[in-house]
């Protein structure tokens, strides 16, 4: 099993300077409707062909999407590959946080 924050524990993290390597495997369409300007875009049908983009130094990679289950699924595929994973629960649904839009 991996670790899980909530997307205000995120925010929070965020909003208080820590880098943090953020990756929302949503697709491209969801990606351009709003995400997190700190986020990288890897849609999960991609995760596998990128895997090497994934890695920054030794940070966990901070997984998020609509609702948590992409991520979630994204995250039990990168932890057997061996990465260090944490999946952000309720996704964008629950990010009350500032939005980016466009690509």
């Amino acid at each position: 099993m991996y670790p899980e924050i909530s997307a205000a524990e995120l925010e929070t993290q965020l909003k208080d300077g820590k880098s943090i390597n953020l990756i929302d495997v949503r697709e491209p369409d969801e990606w351009q409707e709003g995400h997190i300007k700190e986020a990288r875009s890897i849609p999960l049908s991609e995760l596998q062909d990128r895997i090497s983009e994934l890695q920054q130094g030794d940070q966990e990679i901070v997984l998020i999407c609509r609702s948590g289950g992409r991520s979630g699924k994204a995250c039990d595929f990168l932890q057997a590959q061996g990465y260090k994973v944490v999946n952000v629960t309720g996704g964008m649904l629950q990010w009350s946080g500032e939005v980016a839009f466009g690509s």
